[in-house]
């Protein structure tokens, strides 16, 4: 498996970005097909009816993805929560999640006070918290903190919900897979976009990242002509 660098991808997503191509829709597809098919899995989820998922939004692109993989979550009748742990959101992922009937939870008191509860009730949490637009390691900031501690703890409890990760684990390197601490959320499964990130193939984070899912989201092409950071 190739394992590419941050800024490896951004250049090979950026003349698709110019050319006004849907990579956020290509990757809210695909995410919102794996996460349907994992809601559908009698190992993830062994009871009935259509499944619910916790959404975890931070204010970068992977935060978009999350919010529009959960409006085709949600139209297809999936109960589909969202609870913002950033400084802002990605208003029309927001608005589109909202109208396919997604539900905003109510985070006046903050997102920490309301997460546990939120967590019980779902039977996967998408983390979109950080993406690959953080450079190195990168500590989370409440509330996100507070928010990964909760769930961690509910891990630790042997009842936290199935964990899948948008991109990439919230607070990774991308490059080489280092933390900088260990307020990291262990995903089950980490659905990836474009191209394989090599901090997901090494350092601590190879440990974070469970199953890899890749998505094609139309840049496989660019990323054959340069040399990947790692091959496993």
């Amino acid at each position: 498996m190739d394992g590419y660098g941050g800024d490896q991808i951004r250049a090979a997503e950026r003349p698709h970005l110019d050319a006004g191509e849907p990579l956020m829709q290509r990757a809210a597809d695909g995410l919102a097909r794996i996460v349907g098919d994992l809601l559908d899995d009698p190992a993830v989820r062994p009871g009935d009816g259509p499944g619910s998922v916790l959404l975890l939004v931070g204010s970068g692109d992977n935060g978009g993805d999350a919010l529009f993989a959960g409006a085709r979550l949600a139209a297809a009748g999936r109960h589909v929560a969202i609870l913002r742990v950033g400084s802002r959101v990605h208003e029309a992922g927001l608005a589109a999640a909202l109208e396919g009937g997604a539900r905003l939870l109510d985070d006046a008191a903050g997102p920490e006070a309301v997460v546990t509860d939120a967590a019980l009730d779902a039977d996967l949490v998408l983390d979109a918290i950080l993406g690959i637009g953080v450079r190195g390691p990168a500590a989370l900031r409440s509330p996100a903190r507070e928010v990964v501690d909760a769930i961690r703890e509910l891990a630790r409890d042997q009842r936290a919900p199935f964990v899948v990760a948008v991109d990439v684990p919230s607070g990774i390197d991308v490059d080489t897979g280092g933390i900088a601490d260990e307020h990291v959320l262990h995903a089950d499964v980490t659905v990836t976009f474009g191209g394989v990130k090599a901090g997901l193939l090494m350092g601590p984070a190879a440990t974070l990242a469970g199953r890899i899912e890749l998505v094609d989201v139309g840049i496989g092409a660019d990323l054959a002509t340069v040399e990947p950071l790692v091959r496993t």
